[in-house]
Parts: structure tokens; sequence; C-alpha cells
């Protein structure tokens, strides 16, 4: 991403128009990025490689609510008309497995090989609002420090980021209360608010590097009609009164501070079965390890970083045993580390609200009933079962 314009604010007087992404997406090709963006496959909007601005889920919407997550056809031909998939942009940035190095056996004894970060040119199509955030989060983390990473370093480096403003949010989302959308925040080159109906669907865009303004000049787009404008900034607006959850505003990194020894958490863990997947599916989670394996014969060895997860009961092993043993620990350590101790780390929440968490966990655990939990227990007021709640 290159440096901001001096163009106005999303929905300002200087959006253009598009009336189709085919051209968004061969233009980016021809400029050598690799476009990644929301595709169908395996009954779920999941993010991978584009070919062709046709792969776009157009016409297809989700159903989520805690631990559930359903496909449904729209009567419109909308691309961006569904909530956060069970991918993040972590995978592409923040890779899996990284080969750190790999070492031979010689005559004289060992040669070791670093291996280089992995380069990649990608253009980001259709990053939500709390995704952007997140990977502002991830840049903190991993890039904002004495120590960076080099692999997530090397492929956030270029980016281009097409952001896309919500306008139909989840049955689990919460960004709102996060502060996080539903309008996209700093960190994009282009943001779309796609506006369907009255016989098709176009994109009104708003424009905030140098990079994006040379893009859509290259595709000779025309000025928004006020009209769009207007009712691109009124949709959005309306998102963020339609959210499906809530998260106190205020306050919860004096909750978790002060909750460390509440029944809630022996409640929660009766439920978790530390599976980590809302570890796995978080746009923010960023714990990895370092293995080293060798082949039968001893004289080749690697070295591989690979993702973690807090909830692994490994993750804290020292030579005396598992410092949390417990899932009633894990849970803890994950919740107050998120949306507490993150902020003594990085100034900031490690929640971003999109709300994946509670869709991909098997049994449904919902980390706003769990606050609102602990909030009415840190109160006095005995036991508490919103709305929602799967807990016994």
């Amino acid at each position: 991403m290159t440096a901001p314009t001096d163009a106005p604010g999303p929905g300002g007087p200087a959006a253009l128009e598009l009336t189709s992404l085919r051209p968004l997406c061969e233009a980016l090709r021809r400029a050598g990025y690799t476009v990644i963006g929301p595709t169908v496959r395996d009954d779920a909007i999941v993010l991978a490689e584009l070919d062709s601005a046709d792969r776009l889920p157009h016409g297809w919407g989700v159903t989520l609510r805690a631990g559930g997550y359903r496909l449904r056809r729209r009567e419109d031909g909308a691309a961006f008309a569904h909530a956060a998939g069970p991918q993040s942009w972590k995978p592409f940035l923040h890779r899996s497995r990284v080969k750190l190095w790999e070492a031979d056996r010689t005559r004289d004894g060992f040669q070791v090989q670093e291996q280089p970060p992995e380069p990649a040119r990608l253009a980001l199509l259709g990053v939500r609002p709390c995704d952007l955030r997140a990977i502002a989060i991830q840049d903190r983390v991993l890039m904002g420090g004495r120590h960076v990473d080099p692999s997530y370093a090397a492929r956030r480096h270029d980016n281009f980021v097409i952001a896309v403003n919500c306008t139909e949010p989840g049955g689990t989302c919460f960004c709102t209360s996060m502060g996080t959308g539903p309008q996209a925040g700093p960190g994009y080159d282009l943001a779309l608010t796609e506006l369907a109906g009255d016989g098709g669907v176009r994109y009104v865009v708003d424009v905030a590097t140098e990079a994006g303004a040379a893009l859509m000049d290259d595709l000779g787009s025309a000025p928004a009609e006020t009209a769009d404008v207007d009712r691109a900034r009124a949709e959005v607006a309306a998102a963020a009164g339609r959210m499906g959850r809530e998260m106190p505003a205020l306050g919860l990194r004096e909750l978790m501070a002060g909750t460390l020894e509440a029944d809630r958490w022996d409640e929660v863990a009766e439920r978790c079965l530390s599976c980590g997947n809302c570890t796995m599916v978080c746009p923010t989670c960023f714990c990895t390890r370092v293995t080293d394996t060798t082949d039968l014969t001893g004289d080749h060895a690697e070295r591989w970083q690979l993702w973690d997860s807090c909830f692994d009961p490994d993750f804290t092993h020292l030579h005396g045993g598992d410092v949390r043993a417990s899932a009633t620990s894990r849970y803890r350590q994950w919740l107050t580390h998120k949306l507490g101790t993150w902020h003594d780390q990085f100034g900031s929440s490690g929640c971003v609200g999109c709300g994946r968490c509670i869709v991909w966990c098997p049994v449904g655990i919902d980390l706003t009933v769990e606050v609102a939990a602990l909030r009415t227990e840190a109160a006095g007021e005995g036991p508490h079962r919103p709305e929602g709640s799967k807990g016994p």
C-alpha cells in the first residue's frame, strides 16, 4: 500500500463508481498482483486465489449462529453480501507453516541453509472492516517491535488492499461494539460499498492512496452519482444498528483482571473441548511453535515454524509439566488475553468483533455471552444465562 492521498473519507464527494468488478480484477492481475478474494467452495465462502471476478460469490449469503454456518441463496447478484467466513486473511500473511532453515550432514560436519522469506505481491479483494483492523493488529504484533517476523513482513510488503464496507452484518457480528466497523477504517487503498437491486449491482469506490487513485484512473472510472453516495452511506450506517451481538464498550480490561477467580470459568470449561478452533479462525491470534525434524538417515534436518494454540496443553509445557493443565485455565488465558492483557502488550484489544470464534466453536460457546456472565457475577447478581447461551 502506498502513501495516502488527500482524498476525503469514505462516501465523500470524490467517490467513484464501478458497475463491474471484472475490469478491477483484470487490472490488478496486469499489474502483477495475485488476487485473493472470497469464493464458494465446500459449502462455505472461503478465501482463495481468483483468476477471474466471475469466481466471486455472486448471489450468495450466509446464515450464522453460535456453532452454525449455512450458505443461502440471495435474490440479487451481490458479491459481498455475506459476513465473515471461516477464514480471515491471516493464512495468506501469517503462514501456518514456514520453513526456517534446513541442514545437511557433510564430511566435515554439517551445512545450514536458511530459508529466505517468501515474497508475494498480493491484492486482497473484499477485506471486511473487522479484518482490516485485524491486519493492523497483526502488523503491530509481528512487525511493530524489535523482533520482526521476516515471513510476515515479506508477504505483507506491497499489498494492495480493497476493503468492502459492510451492509449485511451476520447474526454473530459485533464489530460496532469493538469500534472496527461496519465502516472501513485506515489501511486500504480502495474501499467498496456494494449497492444491489434496481436490476443490477454497482459499487461506490473510495480512494485512500496514490496506488488506488492510479488504478481507478487506469479503469477510467466516473464519479459516483450523489444518490448512490448517499445510499451507500445510509446502508453502512444502518448496518451498525443490525449487529447480531453486542460487547460492552468499556471496562473489558478491568473486568478480565477482576474476575480471574469467577465461577463462570469453570462453567464454560465444562463445555469447552479445548479444540483450538477459536484460535485458528481468529484473525489476530498469532501464536506459533518451532519444531525440528530429521529424515530416517539423520543426514538431513529441517526447522519449521507452525501455528499453535494456547488451548493445546503442550503449549505451556515445561520440564515439570503443563503450566495450564485445565480447560478452565486455558479458556481463561485466551479470553483475558484477547480482551484484557492484549492492551498491555500491544495497546489495543485483540478482538475485532468478527464473530468467527462463536460460529466455528463446535459447542457454540459465545464470548459475548461469557463476558456478560462474568459482568453479572462480578456485580453479585447471581447466575446469568443470556439468550443464546448454551451453558448449563
